[in-house]
C-alpha cells in the first residue's frame, strides 16, 4: 500500500490491521452532518408535533438502517480498493445513464435548496440586513470558496466543528423543553397510530439518507483510509456517526412531543418550519434560547451545503476520470486500475472544481422563481430513486465475486440492506403517488 497520511501519523505498516480509536474518527461524522438537513428536522419536528413519544422507535430503527448502508459503502472501498461508481460499472451501462442524469438534474436543484437553507436563520438572526435572495448568494460563494481552496483534512474539521454546534444546541433544545422520560422509553415500543404510517416510513428512511450516503466511501479514501486494514477503524467511525444522528433526531422528536404537542402548534412544511420553531421557542424561553436555535439551524444547514459541495464533487470526478480512463483504454473496463487510492487527489482536479461550479452558480437563477414546479417534480422523482438505487445496487455488489469472500455480505447485512431497499422503494411509490401528475 502506498504510504498514507495515516501510515506516517502511526508508524505501522500499510497490511497490518488497525485498532479501532476515536482519534481516527472523523469520515462517518461528515456523513452524517451532509445527510441531515433542515428539511430533515423539521419532517421530525412534525412527527413529534402529531403522534408525541409514539414513534421513537422509528428514529431507532432509522439509525441502524443508515448504520448498515454506510458500512456497506465503506466496506466496498476498503475491501476492494475500488470505488463506488467503478462497482456500479460493473454491473451495466444502465448505472452510468442514471448517476449520470440524477447527478446532474440533482445538483441543479439542491445547489439553490442549500443556499436558501443556509440563508434562511441568517435573515432571521439579522432582519434589518440584506434579504434572503442576497444571503443565500453569498453561502453558496463562501461554500465555494471554502470547498475549492481546502483540501479534506481542512474539510473535515470543519465539519467536526458545525456538527458540535448542532449536537450542542439540539441537545439543549429537548433538554430545555423538559422531557417526558418515562414516555421516551415507552416510545421505543414499536406501534403505529392512526394515520402515521407515512411519517413512520419517513423516519426510518428519511433523516440522514441521501446521495451523500454514497459519498462515505470516498470520504474514507479521502482520509487515508485505503484497504481492508482499516475496517474496524471505519466501522467504529460510522457507529459513532449515526448514533449522533440518532440522538440528533431523538432530541427533535422530544422538541415536537413536548413544546409542539401539547400546545397543538403546527409548523410551516420545510425549512422555513424552524423559523416558526424560533419564534415559539422564544415566546417559551426568551429570545437568547431562539438565537442559539437559530445558530444551531445554521449549522445545520451550511454542513449540508458544504458536504454536498466536496463530497457529490468527488463522486462527480470519480465518474469523469473513470469514463475517460476506459475510453483510453479501448473501452475496455477491466484494464482499468482500482481508483480507490486517487480519491484524495481529486480535489483539485478540474470534474471536482467543474461540479463545484455547477452546484453554484446556475442554481442561482432559481432563487428567482417562487415556484420552480416542473424542476421540483424531476428533483423529487430522480430522488425518490436514489436510495433503493443505493441499497439495492450495494446489496448486489457485495455478495458477488466482486467483493473479496472474507468482506461479502454475512446474514445479518443482507438482511438490513434488504430491507433498507424494500423501505425505500416504498417511500419512493409513496411520494411520486403523492406528485401532482
Amino acid at each position: 500500500m502506498a504510504e498514507t497520511s495515516a501510515t506516517r501519523e502511526t508508524g505501522e505498516t500499510g497490511s497490518r490491521p488497525r485498532v479501532s480509536s476515536w482519534r481516527y474518527i472523523g469520515p462517518g461524522i461528515v456523513v452524517a452532518a451532509t445527510g441531515v438537513g433542515a428539511g430533515d428536522l423539521v419532517a421530525t419536528l412534525i412527527a413529534g408535533s402529531k403522534f408525541g413519544y409514539t414513534l421513537m422507535w422509528a428514529a431507532v430503527i432509522g439509525c441502524l438502517v443508515k448504520i448498515a448502508l454506510a458500512e456497506a459503502a465503506g466496506r466496498w472501498h476498503l475491501a476492494t480498493g475500488r470505488t463506488l461508481f467503478e462497482g456500479w460499472r460493473t454491473l451495466g451501462s444502465w448505472t452510468t445513464v442514471y448517476f449520470a442524469v440524477y447527478v446532474v438534474i440533482w445538483g441543479f436543484i439542491y445547489g439553490a435548496t442549500a443556499m436558501s437553507s443556509s440563508a434562511l436563520p441568517i435573515v432571521a438572526l439579522f432582519p434589518d440586513g440584506p434579504g434572503l435572495k442576497t444571503w443565500a448568494i453569498v453561502t453558496g460563494l463562501i461554500g465555494l470558496v471554502f470547498v475549492w481552496f481546502n483540501q479534506y483534512a481542512v474539510f473535515e474539521k470543519v465539519m467536526t466543528v458545525l456538527v458540535g454546534v448542532m449536537f450542542v444546541v439540539v441537545v439543549y433544545v429537548a433538554v430545555r423543553v423538559g422531557p417526558d422520560v418515562g414516555a421516551s422509553f415507552a416510545g421505543l415500543a414499536p406501534v403505529l397510530p392512526d394515520g402515521s404510517l407515512i411519517y413512520t416510513l419517513g423516519l426510518i428512511g428519511g433523516v440522514g439518507g441521501t446521495i451523500t450516503m454514497a459519498a462515505y466511501g470516498y470520504w474514507v479514501n479521502a482520509k487515508g483510509w485505503n484497504n481492508a486494514s482499516w475496517m474496524k477503524v471505519m466501522r467504529l467511525d460510522n457507529r459513532v456517526a449515526y448514533i449522533t444522528t440518532g440522538i440528533f433526531v431523538v432530541a427533535m422528536l422530544i422538541v415536537g412531543a413536548e413544546l409542539l404537542h401539547s400546545s397543538q402548534i403546527a409548523l410551516t412544511k420545510g425549512d422555513r418550519g424552524l423559523i416558526d420553531l424560533g419564534q415559539v421557542l422564544e415566546d417559551r424561553f426568551g429570545v437568547v434560547t431562539a438565537k442559539l436555535f437559530l445558530i444551531g439551524f445554521f449549522a445545520t444547514s451550511f454542513s449540508s451545503l458544504i458536504g454536498v459541495w466536496h463530497g457529490v464533487s468527488l463522486m462527480f470526478a470519480d465518474f469523469v476520470e473513470r469514463i475517460r480512463a476506459e475510453r483510453a483504454a479501448g473501452g475496455r473496463a477491466d484494464e482499468v486500475g482500482p481508483g480507490g487510492a486517487l480519491v484524495g487527489r481529486q480535489e483539485k482536479s478540474v470534474p471536482f472544481r467543474a461540479y463545484l461550479l455547477w452546484l453554484t452558480f446556475p442554481p442561482m437563477t432559481l432563487l428567482w422563481l417562487d415556484e420552480p414546479f416542473g424542476l421540483v417534480i424531476v428533483y423529487g422523482v430522480l430522488g425518490a430513486f436514489f436510495m433503493p438505487f443505493l441499497a439495492l445496487t450495494l446489496l448486489w455488489l457485495l455478495n458477488s465475486d466482486r467483493t473479496p469472500r472474507e468482506w461479502r455480505n454475512g446474514w445479518l447485512s443482507n438482511g438490513m440492506l434488504a430491507a433498507a431497499g424494500l423501505l425505500f422503494l416504498v417511500l419512493c411509490v409513496q411520494q411520486v403517488r403523492d406528485l401532482p401528475w
